[in-house]
């Protein structure tokens, strides 16, 4: 059977099983959108890759059913797809239809369908066709791989070749809005701000049109925070001190101040929606340009 690729933390819902015969990387952009909606910004996601036969789809799933049933007594499997080959697409339709225990996704065909009746034309059936290598899909993936490389405060002499930093106190939405972010093409680098720690020298070196400031409630961090720690909120209760949140916050903002960024809030807010905010005051400075908006 073909290798497959699995990794993120699902909370209670089931495993995303994806399946592709490029990459899958639409795929699991739609998973993670919808898992978000149900509060799980990081769901298990099993990806298959690169198939090329309906043997390869039919092992991996009737594997994973198995693996599912042992582990948990429940067989039953969440699988998108994006199959441009229409008989590998129809063989796991059918497949999906015969069986009670999977619940099937197909992401492709009515987009490509419905393309093909409105334009007379007909479609390529080339495997891979989604992410065909060209430069904005090599740019988003040296996007991601900066943005891994920078989350954190990592790195810090690099903070100028950033598209866009974001700063904010611990549990302020960085990282994921970072990932976010990366994946729309944003070289992105986040900073931890904290009241013990002074912030690297290199942040005051960044364009200011380039610094973003992730900016909470203390009710809301406090909570945060809280649920973070979990059984351990007594051992590190200082943490989540209402007190000490308070005035993690207020330092972060005097800097935020000093620093001349623009501060956006995330509270009661999507990853996605902060995202767009953020976006919406960078390109009034940095407008896209034509292979950006590819």
């Amino acid at each position: 059977m073909g290798e497959f690729i699995a990794y993120g933390n699902s909370g209670d819902l089931p495993t995303i099983h994806v399946i592709s015969d490029s990459v899958g990387l639409t795929a699991q952009a739609v998973g993670r959108a919808a898992a978000a909606q149900f509060g799980v910004t990081n769901p298990v996601i099993e990806v298959l890759p690169k198939v090329r036969t309906f043997r390869e789809i039919k092992e991996f799933l009737d594997e994973h059913s198995e693996v599912h049933r042992r582990n948990t007594g429940d067989g039953r499997m969440l699988v998108f797809y994006t199959l441009v080959d229409r008989s590998l697409s129809s063989q796991l339709a059918e497949y999906a239809r015969d069986r009670d225990d999977i619940v099937a996704v197909d992401l492709v065909t009515d987009a490509i369908s419905a393309i093909s009746r409105l334009t007379g034309r007909e479609p390529s059936t080339k495997p891979g066709g989604l992410h065909v290598a060209d430069q904005y899909y090599f740019r988003r993936i040296e996007a991601i791989e900066f943005t891994i490389a920078h989350d954190d405060g990592r790195n810090p002499q690099e903070l100028r070749q950033a598209d866009i930093v974001l700063l904010g106190v611990s549990r302020s939405s960085k990282t994921p809005t970072s990932i976010y972010l990366s994946q729309q093409g944003y070289k992105v680098a986040n900073i931890p701000l904290d009241p013990s720690t002074a912030p690297p020298k290199e942040l005051f070196d960044v364009e200011r049109t380039r610094l973003f400031g992730l900016m909470t409630t203390a009710e809301v961090l406090v909570g945060i925070r809280q649920r973070r720690l979990g059984n351990a909120v007594g051992v590190a209760s200082r943490y989540a001190d209402p007190e000490f949140v308070y005035r993690d916050l207020e330092e972060a903002r005097a800097l935020m101040r000093k620093l001349g960024c623009i501060v956006v809030h995330t509270e009661n807010r999507a990853v996605e929606e902060t995202a767009q905010e953020i976006l919406r005051y960078y390109e009034r400075a940095h407008p896209p340009s034509v292979d950006m908006m590819a």
